[in-house]
């Protein structure tokens, strides 16, 4: 073994470490919040927070939507961002300049953290307009049944695929769109975690249909957002998914008029 090889192999030990042991941390808050959604009728945690109004609410939710993005993100951008180590590691062992992965990561979640705040308000006017249970799940079967078909076609459409495409492929991401500096690796975090969000906002949507925190619907998402993303057909699984989802979703709001 070679003294780059080496060195790349325990830097990549170490910030696989790191990243597990925040998704891990991300899944255990998770878990926390998530016994009192699984039992129908029974309220979220911080309901009352929500009931006493917007500036109260709206940041609580924010947090509760951020860390559910970052255990069920995390571990399928993990290859990206050790791959993003080796890369910046490489150019400082050869001379030269070199940025910490967190920055990377950084970025990359920050955009996770938008969408957060964005799901947070969503969650809030949907609460708002009483669309929401006291577990927030959907309400009405035309909400639930409308996002399940929503969010079924879109895995089939073309922006789907090529969001999907750049987050299997991050080599030609970085060969292709690297960029020098502290700002360059926050640029490129923040652009990663857009074609991210951008393959899987309609997905992280369904938890509306399910109740927010659900911990059967949150491990599902991450699982197939992985399989997606890291197996060599994981787009077909997606596909497939789509397909059961809009037929669910037809289901759904059918029962509502029957």
């Amino acid at each position: 073994m070679t003294l780059l090889e080496a060195v790349l192999r325990r830097d990549r030990a170490v910030t696989a470490a790191a990243l597990v042991a925040l998704a891990a941390l991300a899944w255990a808050l998770v878990v926390r919040l998530a016994p009192s959604t699984v039992s129908a009728g029974m309220a979220m945690p911080g309901m009352s927070g929500m009931e006493a109004g917007a500036a109260l609410g709206i940041p609580w939710l924010t947090g509760m939507w951020a860390v559910m993005m970052v255990a069920m993100m995390l571990p399928s951008a993990t290859p990206t961002i050790l791959m993003f180590g080796n890369v910046t590691r490489r150019r400082q062992l050869e001379g030269r300049p070199a940025v910490p992965v967190a920055v990377f990561t950084v970025g990359y979640l920050a955009v996770w953290a938008f969408y957060a705040m964005i799901a947070a308000v969503a969650t809030w006017e949907l609460h708002r307009l009483a669309l929401l249970s006291p577990s927030m799940a959907a309400a009405s079967p035309a909400l639930a049944g409308g996002l399940l078909i929503a969010a079924g076609v879109y895995q089939w459409l073309p922006i789907k695929g090529a969001c999907l495409s750049h987050c299997r492929s991050p080599l030609h991401f970085f060969s292709t769109g690297w960029r020098e500096g502290v700002g360059g690796a926050l640029a490129m975090g923040v652009r990663h975690g857009s074609y991210c969000v951008g393959c899987c906002w309609l997905l992280m949507s369904l938890l509306f249909v399910a109740g927010v925190m659900n911990l059967l619907c949150v491990s599902f998402l991450a699982g197939l957002v992985l399989l997606e993303k890291l197996l060599p057909r994981g787009d077909w699984i997606g596909r497939v998914v789509g397909v059961a989802l809009v037929v669910w979703g037809v289901w759904v709001i059918s029962g509502r008029y029957l």
